[in-house]
């Protein structure tokens, strides 16, 4: 009887064994885990209370996220009337001095600077009654697109000039701008990429026209007078001044 009550004796120790081994291995994996709960419930918690002490920080995040989503508002319709009404009576002068394309080119060079400056100012005081930065970050995006284009067309400019190719700078002057127009107007109102859509119209036109001084002038005058002016009141009426 003693023989053959410990073969079974010995199943139920290491029974009990493997059993106790088990429960004492499942606390401590609860442990860890409510260890771990508590630990990125004090991390949230530590997070909140620094948010909740920084306003001024959450205040400048949306601020700064408001203004990269936004657009380029300041784009001034009335100055633009204004160079179109410019652009017109350089180009009524450019006319009397087609025989002298020199003098031509030269006409419309001081147009550009004149309407450089108009721009530049209507820009700045749109900007003011709009509490629009000119360094905030549609404004930037806006120059950035809109600055490389104008830079390839003053240096081609001189290239042409040089090279005695008249004929060809009122066609790259309108493809340029247009193509500046339409890169600066991805970042502002919706009108203005159009635009400049109309100034690469004028200007595929050019391209394709008798090299003439006098169909270049016809081009001009449509193009940074008439496209100006109409544009311009719309931009004025629909977005302000």
């Amino acid at each position: 009887m003693i023989t053959s009550m410990q073969p079974c004796r010995k199943p139920r120790r290491r029974r009990t064994r493997e059993i106790g081994f088990q429960v004492e291995v499942e606390p401590q994996n609860v442990g860890s885990n409510a260890i771990d709960v508590r630990a990125t419930a004090s991390d949230s918690q530590a997070r909140a209370r620094s948010d909740a002490r920084d306003p001024l920080e959450q205040i400048r995040y949306i601020r700064q996220t408001m203004e990269s989503a936004g657009s380029f508002t300041a784009v001034p319709g009335v100055g633009q009337i204004i160079i179109g009404v410019t652009a017109l009576g350089a180009a009524y002068y450019a006319a009397r001095q087609e025989a002298v394309a020199q003098q031509w080119v030269a006409i419309w060079l001081v147009e550009s600077v004149i309407a450089l400056v108009i721009a530049g100012l209507a820009v700045a005081r749109k900007a003011r009654l709009a509490n629009q930065s000119l360094l905030s970050g549609p404004a930037r995006k806006f120059a950035l697109s809109f600055l490389p284009p104008m830079a390839v067309g003053a240096l081609l400019t001189v290239l042409l000039f040089r090279a005695g190719m008249m004929s060809a700078i009122p066609a790259m002057w309108l493809l340029l701008y247009g193509t500046a127009v339409v890169t600066g107007g991805a970042f502002s109102v919706g009108i203005v990429p159009v635009m400049g859509m109309c100034f690469l119209a004028l200007g595929t036109m050019a391209v394709f026209t008798p090299t003439s001084l006098q169909w270049s002038n016809l081009y001009m005058a449509l193009g940074f007078g008439g496209l100006h002016m109409v544009f311009g009141g719309i931009i004025a009426r629909k977005h302000g001044g």
